[in-house]
Formats: structure tokens, sequence, C-alpha cells
């Protein structure tokens, strides 16, 4: 089976941790470096995977690397994991926001199979939305092996264009933040209209649970929906006609730009990093 090992063990790694246990790995097959005790003893605990301080030793025998840290940590590992992956030349797989292949290669050399991927937080809870990219040295079982790995927290779609990845970050990786801000918005204005928070609360994210379950399981194209729920000169045509008054789709664009272009300046922040 394959064996893989994860560099951080935070909530995406945790995620997949308990995901892949899902999907039929065995814990045996799992390991995790993570430097805070108390969060190695809590893994240990709640997944059976056995977890190290040193990233050496989690990866001593890893077929497949998972990079679950922080972009500015990045470089800071691979003299640590040098000697380890000249021996395994395992398959690396970064979930770091705008760190990019070349960057990757740069830092952890030997002519590596890597795939960078843009998860998002709804794997947290099996829902995510993951872009991926694979540089030319990822075969087709390592690119299955990937998806699979990835497919355990949700539904993953691969790119040919990595620098896409930055439009994944900006659609779906900073795309839960979006909704989260419609719903504060839908929620402040039935409250500016007298009804308990509470009560707005939970009938904002209802109907947002729901209209997004309709449009994943019906398959139909979301104007479609759109369309079938507005009334000639109804109440949804009077309030779309006002998101257009004011722009939305323009709002929308340019969210989804900036965090495009700030995808990018992130990863362009780390390249004069040895």
């Amino acid at each position: 089976m394959t064996r893989i090992a994860f560099i951080g063990g935070g909530n995406m790694a945790r995620s997949l941790i308990g995901g892949l246990l899902k999907t039929g790995f065995a814990a045996s097959t799992i390991t995790v470096a993570e430097p805070r005790a108390e969060a190695r003893q809590e893994l240990g605990r709640d997944f059976g995977v056995a977890c190290y301080a040193e990233n050496r030793l989690a990866a001593a025998e890893a077929d497949v690397l998972v990079l679950a840290v922080k972009p500015q940590i990045m470089p800071a590992i691979h003299a640590e994991l040098q000697d380890t992956l000249a021996r395994q030349r395992p398959m690396l797989i970064s979930i770091a926001a705008g760190v990019r292949i070349d960057q990757l290669e740069r830092w952890f050399g030997h002519a590596l199979p890597i795939v960078r991927c843009m998860p998002n937080t709804p794997a947290l809870i099996g829902a995510g939305a993951s872009g991926l990219f694979a540089n030319r040295r990822v075969g087709p079982e390592q690119r299955a092996q990937a998806q699979h790995i990835m497919d355990a927290v949700g539904i993953t779609r691969w790119v040919d264009d990595e620098a896409l990845i930055d439009t994944v970050t900006g659609i779906s990786g900073s795309g839960p933040a979006y909704f989260f801000a419609m719903v504060e918005a839908l929620e402040d204005a039935a409250f500016a209209q007298g009804m308990p928070r509470e009560t707005a609360r939970a009938l904002a994210a209802q109907t947002c649970l729901g209209a997004g379950r309709m449009l994943v399981e019906s398959g139909e194209d979301p104007g479609v929906l759109r369309q079938r729920v507005t009334s000639p000169n109804g109440t949804t045509q009077a309030a779309l006609e006002s998101l257009s008054a004011d722009h939305f789709a323009q709002i929308i664009a340019h969210a989804v730009a900036a965090a495009t272009r700030r995808s990018g300046e992130l990863a362009a922040a780390l390249d004069d990093r040895p």
C-alpha cells in the first residue's frame, strides 16, 4: 500500500488523514511530522497514526510526502529532508497557498514528481474543492494517487496551466469567505427589518445550503436554476435587478481577481528565499 507522510499536522492534514482512513487507508501507512507535542498526542489518539517531532523520521519510508505547512515555512524544511528525498524519491504534494512548482523544485531538488494543490476549508467536513497541477515528472499512476488523496475530502479538478492554480485560489480557496460574507449580509439585512438575528441566520444559512445542494445534485446550469426562481415582475426579479444595478457581477469578478493576484504576489515574495 502507498505510504503517506504529512509534514505538518494542522487542520488540513487532520481532514485529509480522516478522509483517507474512511476510504480504506490503514493507519499504519500514514505518518505525521508535527513540532507541537500536544498536537502529536491528539493525532495519535484520534487517528492511530505514528507521529514524530522530526520531519526526516516521518518521511523516512514515504512514497508520497504531503507538505502541509505554511508557505513561509516551506524553504526552511528542505535541508532536513534532503537525504531522505534523495533516497526515497517520493511524490511531493504541496498544499501551501502561493508556492509555485519551480520554487518547490529549487528547494527540494532531486528531479522529484511534484503536485501543487489548492484545497479549501470545507475539506474539514469532507466537502472540499481542490485544484491540482502536476509537473512533468508525475506519471499517470502518481496522478491517480494524488487525486485519490484529495478526493478523500471533496472533489478535485486538474488544470493544465499552473497559473490557473492562482485562479483556483481566487474561486474555491478564498471562496468560502465570500459565501460567509454573503450570509452575514443577508442576516444583517433581515435584522435591520426587525427579524431576530438567530432566525435570520438560520434562514440565510439554510437557504444557501439548499441552493448549493440544488446546484450540485441537479447538475443544472446555475443560470437555468436562477431563471426558474425568477417570476416575471416578482420579488426575485426586483432583487436581481437591484444586484445588477449595483454591479454585483463586477464586484465578484474584482474580488476573485484580487485574490488571484495576491496568490501570485505571495509566491513572488518567496523567490529570494534560499
